[in-house]
């Protein structure tokens, strides 16, 4: 300092002493409190940290014990919070002592997490999120969607006048909280296209337009939900959407995708099962598990098709044992995933990296699928003989006639020989749909179940019994350990998922986009609700309808319909706003309608209703509607020839289009069908 002082020029020596003599002034004057510390907002771990621990740390620090790195396991707080040699992963409340903050804010790349190598890495929003999270404890919280739901109050509104229902309390509170307004009401032109294309699959007629905009009675909108909902055309509208999930097809698959011609009456019976609304919850124990109710019905038998969709593999030198074990594993994810929203199936060769199920667990499962006769054979037995209905009739006619020309020929009449030979040669030449089915093994025959090594069915591990995961709530009391404890299991109240599963797929249909807009995926990889509130308040009335609802009973799938549509919400314009561009672009707090296209089958059946060519028959086999010739091609040994249908078989609707998995229907297949 004394050198500075004698080599400086006397301005800077001036300079200098004026600035300590500030700097004296300043230590001497009495210092102002700061200002107190702005309080952060509460971090919420299902919303904020879930999903950051979920996509960038669970696959190496998980529950797959496999494929877990340092012993680290991140998706339990005991585990995550309790002492190591290296010090604790996470210090609740000490961010700059937890190992896990260290590591993610680490100068060196070698040191820092994610690894460089990984394909993951934080943003420095991700690390601050984490670094608030810890500060206030590092709090955990299940994840919502494996808690199971209960009704919540209604929020409370400024704008009261719009709410006609309590789906509108939970959309407007939303729309509020983000400063904007619903979208005025549609016009009644617009509302009885939207409802008729969403309820049944057709637009309304002129007549019927008319007749509506020209209703002025408070409950004319009423009445018309009432009469599409009654409609046999609803069942054929909201069947696409189940045989879809149910994996439906008019072949095999596979190699070369033999026709199976004979699966019809399955999707018949699920569009019967939509127009009587038959209870979600004995729609879902007949198609898993119809034939071991007590004296099952020949419907209850039809039902359990359901996993006679799976694909089999008839080629020369193939494994049957291979195949019928990829069956039961496909009847495993597709349970899980149509009925839980889980992707169940990454569990088959290594425990889930995300989600609580370990490999053991799913063969647990597996083996409450192990029991069923059927072993990809090409008579895809067992099967159940099913008459059409014109075949029935004649049937009963043949059999009248037959007995009335014998008892004549037994009264001594002469001639009649001929003509009872004729009729029993028609009666044998009748020949019912062989359905495949599902049919438990007798008790003997019991298959042994095995974990398969890496999903490799000539690699056995330990043996498992049937069972449920050990992260939801166990069978109902007394329930058997098969299809049929598992089915009551999926719709018993205790189950988290299935409710929410089923009434964000309809809300879906209705709106383009689920609240849950990964409808597969419930698990932690799967997005947030954007209305949770709304999401739980659907799924508890649809298992418990509250007084006066429009859900006359548990699970009744028309109710549920008819609430979403009678709602304000549902009945907005389409009409997008600057305001609403701007602070929703995509719409997922629902200020307005959602522009929507129409799926394959409905340019199909819209074509052919605005053009008066459609056939409004209902059931039967599949048809072959006209179409280019030399599109149907199999790879090797497949029946390559479409029969072009005549009469009205060719204007059908497009849910009976003959339908192979290798070829499609072009026209539908154009636009994504």
């Amino acid at each position: 300092m004394d050198r500075w002082l004698r080599m400086a020029p006397p301005w800077a020596l001036a300079a200098g002493l004026a600035i300590a003599s500030a700097t004296l002034a300043m230590a001497s004057a009495p210092r102002r409190p700061a200002p107190p510390r702005r309080a952060e907002a509460p971090v919420d771990f299902n919303r904020d940290v879930r999903p950051i621990l979920s996509a960038n740390c669970f696959p190496c620090h998980g529950p797959d014990a496999e494929a877990r790195q340092a012993g680290l396991r991140l998706d339990r707080r005991e585990e995550a919070t309790r002492a190591r040699p290296t010090g604790r992963a996470i210090v609740p409340g000490k961010p700059e002592q937890s190992r896990v903050y260290v590591r993610i804010t680490a100068a060196n790349p070698a040191r820092r997490m994610p690894p460089a190598g990984s394909g993951h890495a934080l943003t420095p929003r991700d690390v601050e999120v984490l670094r608030r999270w810890i500060a206030q404890g590092a709090p955990y919280a299940e994840h919502w969607a494996f808690v199971p739901p209960k009704r919540p109050p209604l929020p409370r509104v400024r704008t009261r006048g719009w709410v006609r229902h309590p789906i509108d309390a939970f959309v407007l509170a939303r729309l509020e909280q983000a400063g904007m307004r619903p979208a005025p009401e549609a016009d009644r032109y617009t509302l009885i296209r939207r409802v008729s294309l969403d309820l049944t699959g057709l637009p309304p007629t002129p007549e019927e337009v008319e007749a509506f905009v020209r209703d002025r009675r408070p409950d004319a909108y009423e009445r018309v939900v009432d009469r599409l909902l009654a409609s046999p055309h609803f069942g054929e509208r909201w069947a696409r959407m189940w045989l879809d999930l149910a994996r439906y097809a008019d072949s095999a698959g596979l190699g070369s995708d033999p026709l199976r011609p004979n699966l019809w009456p399955y999707r018949d019976w699920v569009i019967a099962a939509f127009n009587r609304n038959l209870p979600y919850d004995q729609f879902t124990i007949e198609q898993i598990a119809g034939d071991l109710l007590p004296n099952p019905t020949e419907e209850q038998l039809v039902a359990t098709a359901f996993h006679r969709n799976t694909m089999t593999n008839t080629e020369g030198g193939t494994d049957d044992e291979e195949w019928r074990v990829a069956a039961v594993k496909d009847r495993v994810a597709t349970t899980m995933q149509v009925w839980m929203g889980l992707t169940f199936g990454c569990a088959q060769c290594h425990s889930h990296k995300y989600d609580p199920i370990s490999q053991r667990e799913y063969y647990q499962v597996f083996a409450i699928f192990n029991q069923t006769e059927d072993h990809d054979q090409p008579d895809e037995r067992p099967t159940l003989p099913l008459l059409k209905p014109e075949q029935r009739a004649r049937q009963e006619q043949l059999r009248a006639e037959i007995a009335e020309l014998e008892r004549r020929i037994a009264a001594g009449e002469m001639g009649l020989t001929a003509q009872l030979e004729q009729r029993k040669k028609e009666l044998a030449e009748i020949k019912p749909v062989p359905l495949p089915i599902m049919r438990e093994l007798p008790a003997e025959k019991q298959r042994p179940t095995h974990v398969l090594v890496k999903g490799n069915f000539l690699v056995k591990g330990e043996a498992v019994a049937p069972a449920v995961p050990a992260a939801f709530h166990p069978l109902p009391p007394g329930a058997p350990r098969n299809r049929l404890g598992l089915a009551r299991w999926l719709v018993s109240r205790d189950n988290p998922l299935t409710a929410r599963v089923a009434v964000n797929r309809f809300w879906a249909q209705l709106f383009g986009t689920g609240l849950v807009e990964t409808e597969e995926d419930f698990g932690t990889q799967g997005t947030l609700p954007t209305h949770p509130e709304l999401l739980d308040w659907l799924a508890v009335e649809f298992m418990e309808p509250s007084p006066g609802s429009w859900v006359r009973r548990p699970w009744d799938v028309k109710g549920l319909l008819k609430t979403i549509v009678m709602s304000a919400t549902y009945r907005q314009s389409s009409r997008i706003t600057a305001e609403h561009l701007a602070k929703d672009p995509r719409n997922r707090l629902l200020g307005r309608y959602p522009r929507r296209r129409l799926d394959a089958e409905g340019v199909r059946d819209q074509a052919l209703a605005l053009s008066g060519l459609l056939s409004r028959k209902i059931g039967g086999p599949s048809v072959f509607p006209p179409q280019p010739e030399g599109l149907w091609r199999a790879a090797f040994n497949g029946q390559r020839t479409w029969p072009t249908s005549t009469g009205e078989d060719r204007y059908r609707r497009g849910i009976y289009t003959f339908w192979r998995r290798t070829v499609t229907y072009q026209s539908m297949e154009t636009f994504d069908g």
